[in-house]
């Protein structure tokens, strides 16, 4: 599995060099707000939502001027806007409350704001703070299971078996690199097997072949 996963992550930087994260933020704060907004939502339309967000609330202290209603109305397009602005103005207040109004930077403590996930954790503490995690997403969770180098039917068991087949310092580099190949190659409905570079170490591609 080791020699598998190593040659794996080899072809996907080799063919996404340039993979990084595609929501816009300008700070730690602004990027927890846009991956709240993330889920179940394109990284395109949140970009769009934030873009006019955070002119006028783009930190703790203004987004804690809005009420939950205001909120809504910002992020309604991006889907699920109720529960979405309830967990924002509830980790954002705990940011205030129980950090001084900065983003905590570890992972640990990342978690313990309301509304704040292990996915979400992850994100933040690899992208704004350099930590080293892998986030699994909807296409981290698909192309991992497809490939067959972290199986399994929960994005917990999916995480632990990419850490235990990756090496700590790539983490947050196969986090990209998963994504990219998901959205480009390895699609949900329809994955582009023919013309995957990666088919010869595809256990998808070997059962459907």
């Amino acid at each position: 599995m080791e020699e598998k996963c190593g040659k794996i992550l080899d072809e996907l930087a080799r063919l996404y060099p340039d993979a990084a994260p595609a929501l816009r933020f300008a700070s730690p704060y602004q990027l927890l707000v846009a991956v709240i907004l993330s889920a179940q939502c394109t990284d395109e339309r949140v970009n769009k939502v934030t873009a006019e967000l955070f002119k006028q609330h783009g930190t703790p202290q203004t987004m804690l001027a809005l009420t939950q209603e205001q909120l809504e109305k910002y992020i309604y397009s991006c889907g699920f806007y109720h529960s979405k602005a309830k967990h924002i103005l509830s980790a954002t207040r705990d940011i205030e409350e129980k950090f001084g109004g900065e983003v905590p930077c570890r992972h640990e403590l990342l978690k313990t704001l309301a509304g704040v996930g292990q996915k979400t954790a992850n994100v933040v503490y690899a992208v704004a703070f350099g930590g080293d995690a892998i986030a699994v997403d909807t296409h981290v969770f698909r192309v991992s299971n497809r490939l067959g180098i972290a199986a399994g039917n929960t994005p917990d068991k999916v995480e632990k078996g990419l850490n235990a087949a990756i090496p700590k310092q790539l983490w947050s580099k196969a986090h990209h690199y998963l994504i990219y190949h998901g959205r480009r190659v390895c699609h949900s409905q329809k994955p582009d097997c023919e013309n995957c570079t990666l088919n010869k170490w595809c256990d998808y591609y070997a059962s459907v072949k």
